[in-house]
């Protein structure tokens, strides 16, 4: 028989009479591990358990406390979902900290270096060395003595000496929207060598500067917050920013005293160059110097103007019932253009118990209320006696003191578990208990509705974007651009949330100005994630989600969800206005060298190849085949690049086995794609050739059903938009790229009969010596392929002079045919002279039998059987281009061996080094190319063990370094 209380039976029923006890019980029951959170922020101001870096990595603490957690955003290979990734151990930090609880996480500014912060005070420190969830030590918790008193209530990494590009803001002008850039340059104090730095205060009242010394040893250097004057040396709260006038420290203790200071840190000397340094030993030395600035003393809430959400409250509450659970100085406006400043601000977030004692009379307030006051410059001001003093200065000047103006404190129901400055400083997030989050403008503090002026954008909340009411989660991080965020709750059970737009929607239509404005915000928030060096997966997410046709969105008092019908075009749109907005010109018919250093060109053609990703063993889109293509050939054209300078110095670094190995692999893919486009050009000539003599039918033929390639049981019709190797040819962009792999190969044959033979032995001997035979058995010649792109570079010069084209009007049709993956009308002649003149002049030089003969499954570009077989059935590694072996079976029971590879969360290719080069040389090259963290796309590595599940994988990730078959 289950006891009474077992089935919720109401008190007052159970005698009879409706609100017949008064027991001062809780409506609603408090949200499980609400308490705690609110007593870890009372006690203890570093609190965060879970953090997400600009790289794209999110570390949690776990449940237990003991360990950290590692996840990412990734794109599931299957069917192309992002979803949250699989949860990976940091097993380095339980031994580290000898099972203390952890009680703070926090990455650097550049999101590769995470601190790990215990209970005691011990703080460890990690760094993303080859993938997101393969993290490597670079600081033992060992170093610090742990004590009640070592705890750490504020920490604050040392900011990079590195300028970036940014954006103010999107204003709509003559119908387009114009974005204002501008160069943010960095606040320092800096590490003079760049390396990692932090400054961290303690519950006793002590701030230490941890930083690393050029030989990779930690050091630390403490100093005394004995400059106060109080007898009051227990701190639970500390918040530190970087200012042009230093370091601005704010601290509060257990005797609710708020403390402000300046910090100046340097460095002797300022620069330090070790190849001048007179002794291995003598590394930049620092110093830091303490200015107390003001005190102040917080002790009532809601003292002043209440607003007016509270115009009844008639009196204010003391905080002998509210107490500090969060304090933060805010910069001021980050993302402001040169001239415009903001000054530093101050918020604190005041919390009443969740159950206040029934004595006081405050527990009717608030839960949590907003305090803040505003950092001012004011004249000193002398009393005028001292006028009367003769000083020996004619211009003497009192230097201005800093002023602590309270400013209106913003009253909340709800308790306030979260507080984060997003979108680049120009919002802040703040969460609530039942996982609602309000955006305000980091400015005034004024909510974002989403209704504001549609006409100027300065973040996606400011237009439109929300997130949506989930399950609550009493930690959260916000990913780099804010769109998407992960919540943990007491369980360390996490969620992901999405950001939304519902575009102003009334029952499947949509309003265009909001539509516009939302392009405009996300646009932005892509912008700024380009010059800020920081992942755009989040932003990648929220496109697919919201610019898909036929979206379905939830509606109030209706159905529960509705088809919202966006135009088809919604992510072109998106991808047009990015490519606009950077700006990147389409048209490299001239300037083409400009190609190899542009910042932004790899980052719009990723965005655009992700767009229409939908899964590892689907046929992507031809719009986002095109983009694809350019990213590989570009990989191509920088590797011999690298590897020509290296042999035209001398140097012969790029002659190590591993280095020949990428190359060889390398050479491969290109001159099967040279002929895998060669293939395919010579057939639609072939298809083409009864309508040359007729213009008119040579048109329509164009525009009719498109026909797979390599069926010849279909008619020979084919529409622009599906022949890959013609947008690839027309397109100035990745014709560039080819003719830059042709200047390499011809650079990597050459290089051979020059190459130091001291340096050519063993491995390094045969793999160059296959890259030779490659290059000299290709059924076409290096110098007959650049005949051939030189023709295509004809067509497409006489088709615009023809129409009248000149240099500033081709960028037009030029991002047309990259963006849109369609042949705009004006290069229609440039087709004809390219399948009727420059196509057949070239049939004498060319082997097109064996061009016809070739295997070309392995690049997986085409639509036929065979290339959707491989796909299945093989990988091929993304970095060096050779397929990767199938797993070897353990025993007779037939599993197979476990494999570890690196996947790319992005675009789901695969890399089979999943340690670092073996050799210098090699690890040189793979940092010049950028790609030690991360793929040719720009997503970042992921490193996983899988059990050959395909029989797709290769023994301990090494390929064979064969060809596709």
């Amino acid at each position: 028989m289950p006891l009474i209380m077992e089935e919720g039976i109401n008190v007052d029923d159970l005698f009879g009479e409706s609100n017949s006890l008064e027991l001062g019980l809780p409506s609603a029951a408090p949200i499980k591990g609400l308490a705690q959170c609110l007593d870890e922020m009372r006690l203890l101001g570093c609190c965060q358990k879970i953090a997400w870096s600009r790289l794209g990595c999110i570390a949690s603490i776990s449940a237990d406390g003991l360990r950290v957690i590692v996840r990412y955003l990734q794109c599931r290979p299957s069917d192309g979902k992002w979803v949250l990734g699989e949860e990976s151990p940091l097993t380095p930090v339980m031994e580290a900290h000898n099972g203390n609880q952890l009680a703070h996480l926090l990455w650097n500014e550049t999101g590769s270096d995470l601190a790990v912060v215990d209970c005691s005070g011990r703080i460890s420190i990690y760094s993303i060395s080859i993938a997101l969830n393969s993290i490597t030590g670079l600081r033992q918790a060992a170093f610090d003595s742990g004590d009640d008193g070592s705890q750490v209530v504020g920490m604050m990494w040392l900011n990079s000496q590195r300028s970036i590009h940014s954006f103010h803001q999107a204003a709509k002008v003559n119908g387009r929207w114009a974005y204002s850039p501008f160069r943010r340059r960095p606040i320092g104090p800096f590490h003079p060598i760049n390396k990692g730095a932090l400054l961290c205060v303690t519950r006793a009242g002590q701030m230490k500067l941890i930083y690393q010394n050029p030989d990779s040893k930690w050091a630390e250097l403490p100093i005394e917050l004995n400059n106060t004057g109080y007898s009051d040396r227990l701190l639970t709260h500390a918040s530190m920013t970087a200012t042009q006038a230093g370091i601005l420290l704010a601290t509060y203790s257990a005797c609710q005293k708020m403390c402000l200071y300046r910090v100046h840190v340097t460095w002797n000397p300022p620069q330090w160059d070790p190849a001048q340094a007179k002794q291995p030993g003598q590394y930049p030395v620092p110093s830091i110097r303490l200015i107390h600035c003001k005190v102040d003393m917080p002790s009532n809430i809601l003292d002043v103007n209440r607003g007016l959400h509270h115009p009844d409250l008639s009196s204010s509450f003391s905080n002998t019932v509210y107490s500090l659970t969060r304090l933060e100085i805010m910069p001021g406006q980050v993302e402001s253009p040169p001239g415009a400043s903001a000054n530093p601000w101050i918020l604190a977030i005041f919390s009443k118990p969740l159950h206040a004692p029934h004595e006081y009379q405050e527990q009717l307030g608030p839960s949590s209320v907003i305090v803040r006051w505003h950092l001012e410059s004011a004249p000193q001001t002398l009393h005028p006696k001292f006028d009367e003093v003769a000083s020996k200065k004619s211009n003497a000047q009192a230097k201005p003191q800093m002023e602590l103006r309270r400013l209106e404190d913003i009253p909340c129901d709800k308790y306030i578990v979260s507080v984060e400055l997003v979108e680049y400083g120009t919002g802040l997030a703040i969460t609530h208990e039942d996982g609602s989050i309000t955006c305000y403008d980091a400015r005034t503090m004024v909510p974002f509705s989403g209704h504001e002026d549609s006409s100027t954008v300065t973040c996606l909340s400011q237009a439109g974007y929300q997130f949506p009411i989930e399950q609550s989660g009493l930690h959260i991080t916000f990913s780099p651009n804010s769109c998407v965020a992960v919540t943990l709750d007491s369980d360390g059970q996490t969620q992901l949330r999405v950001m939304e737009h519902s575009f102003s929607s009334t029952e499947g239509a949509y309003d265009e100005n909001q539509f516009s404005a939302a392009i405009a915000a996300l646009t932005l928030a892509f912008c700024r994630g380009c010059g800020g060096d920081s992942n755009t997966d989040d932003l990648v997410m929220v496109a697919l989600r919201q610019l898909s046709p036929g979206k379905c969105i939830d509606y109030p008092d209706t159905k529960p969800s509705t088809v919202l019908m966006l135009p088809k075009e919604a992510q072109i749109t998106f991808i047009s206005e990015v490519y606009r907005a950077l700006p990147v010109n389409c048209n490299f018919t001239a300037e083409q060298d400009k190609l190899m250093s542009h910042p932004y060109i790899p980052r719009c053609l990723s965005l655009q190849a992700a767009l229409g990703f939908k899964g590892r063993t689907k046929q992507r889109s031809i719009a986002s085949a095109v983009p694809w293509g350019i990213l590989q050939l570009r990989h191509a054209s920088v590797l011999y690049a690298y590897f020509f300078q290296y042999n035209k110095v001398g140097q012969n670094e790029s002659l190590d086995p591993d280095v020949l190995r990428m190359v060889l692999g390398n050479t491969k893919w290109t001159l099967d794609f040279s002929h895998f486009l060669l293939n395919e050009i010579f057939d639609l000539a072939d298809e083409f050739e009864d309508s040359f003599n007729d213009p008119e039918a040579f048109t329509q033929k164009r525009k009719t059903k498109p026909t797979p390639i390599h069926n010849p049981n279909l008619t020979n019709t084919v529409k622009n938009t599906t022949s890959l190797p013609l947008l690839i040819l027309l397109s100035s962009m990745s014709r560039a790229f080819l003719r830059f792999t042709c200047r390499g190969l011809r650079g990597v044959h050459t290089g051979f009969a020059t190459a130091n033979p001291a340096f050519l032995l063993g491995d390094s001997r045969i793999y160059y010596t296959e890259i030779c035979q490659t290059l000299e058995s290709s059924p076409v010649r290096i110098d007959v392929y650049e005949k051939f792109l030189a023709g295509v570079d004809s067509a497409v010069k006489h088709a615009y002079q023809g129409a009248g084209f000149g240099d500033a009007e081709r960028p037009g049709p030029e991002k047309e045919l990259l963006v849109n993956a369609r042949i705009p009308p004006v290069l229609t002649t440039a087709v004809a002279t390219l399948l009727r003149q420059t196509v057949p002049a070239l049939k004498s030089e060319i082997n097109r039998m064996a061009i016809y003969l070739g295997d070309y499954s392995w690049l997986g570009f085409g639509n036929d059987r065979r290339t959707a077989l491989y796909r299945k059935q093989r990988e091929v590694d993304i970095l060096k281009k050779c397929p990767l072996r199938p797993p070897l079976p353990l025993g007779s029971d037939g599993r197979m061996a476990p494999l570890k590879k690196r996947r790319c969360a992005r675009c789901c290719e695969v890399s089979g080094d999943t340690n670092l080069p073996r050799s210098l040389s090699s690890f040189k090259m793979i940092a010049k190319l950028g790609l030690l963290r991360s793929c040719l796309c720009g997503g970042m590595w992921i490193l996983q063990t899988d059990a050959g599940e395909m029989g797709n994988l290769g023994v301990n990730g090494v390929g064979n370094g064969d060809g596709p078959h």
